[in-house]
């Protein structure tokens, strides 16, 4: 894709996603760093001078910036595999140039969030975007259960089997998508049931970026994961699993058994 800037004014930001040619741009300041990025600059022959933003830099790198922009200077803000600010440093520095009435234009690329869900065959009329999984299986279960319309999230492949154990347990037959290194050479979209890619990944782990796509709830799907956080813990306060998954059912009114395989299925399967 060849996103070309060819009358941004002074005194601007641009927020490009996989840039390829700017003309009138004097610095460049990277989200992300990779090699894909030198070999871009060095075949459109740009030259802008390169500065790093990053988690760990981003306050005062924006200070910095921002104070070159008022100056006159014009910058690209640039991540080379997805888009600025989506999971990716720079929300300081656009927040911080819209408070000093900076004009920021945005010049939009390829984005692994709606690549994966248009992929995935899953509903699209109405979605949500949660950014990075949550770790704790709790917070975890809680976001899959409740989640009225189709999710969509980036996760790390070391944690992939885990969280699909996670979603198998709350909804067995849960459609998903798991996404992997879209637009890429070795893309490749497995769209199963919950507990068919739990299985998959539990016995394979892949390689490379993840985007997970989770269908909408189905009814129920909140009190069945109530009922399951009840049981993790008497489980965990010592109670047999079996005997504690009939007295949980009773008062939840869901099934003895379905529990029962659901907590087994999670234990079965480690946490990263």
């Amino acid at each position: 894709m060849i996103v070309a800037v060819e009358v941004l004014a002074a005194a601007q930001l641009a927020v490009i996603s996989m840039l390829v040619v700017v003309l009138t741009v004097r610095r460049i300041a990277l989200a992300r760093a990779d090699r894909r990025r030198d070999l871009l600059l060095k075949r459109y022959r740009l030259t802008a001078p390169l500065v790093s933003l990053h988690e760990h830099n981003e306050g005062p790198r924006s200070v910095e910036l921002l104070a070159r922009i008022v100056a006159g200077e014009t910058i690209a803000l640039v991540s080379d595999a997805g888009m600025p600010l989506v999971s990716d440093p720079g929300f300081v520095l656009v927040r911080a140039c819209l408070q000093e009435g900076v004009a920021v234009d945005v010049l939009p690329g390829p984005s692994a969030v709606t690549t994966a869900l248009v992929a995935s065959g899953l509903p699209s009329d109405r979605w949500l975007f949660a950014g990075f999984l949550p770790r704790k299986r709790a917070e975890l279960t809680r976001l899959f259960a409740s989640a009225e319309q189709t999710l969509v999230a980036f996760e790390s492949p070391r944690r992939l089997a885990a969280t699909l154990a996670t979603l198998a347990a709350v909804d067995p037959e849960r459609p998903a998508a798991v996404c992997r290194e879209l637009t890429k050479l070795h893309e490749e979209v497995r769209r199963e049931g919950a507990t068919a890619l739990a299985q998959h990944y539990g016995r394979t782990t892949p390689r490379g970026e993840i985007v997970l796509v989770v269908g909408p709830a189905a009814p129920g799907a909140g009190a069945r994961a109530e009922a399951l956080g009840a049981l993790r813990e008497l489980v965990a306060a010592g109670a047999r699993a079996r005997p504690a998954a009939g007295a949980v059912a009773k008062l939840a009114g869901v099934g003895a058994n379905e529990l029962y395989r659901a907590l087994s299925t999670e234990r079965a399967t480690p946490a990263e």
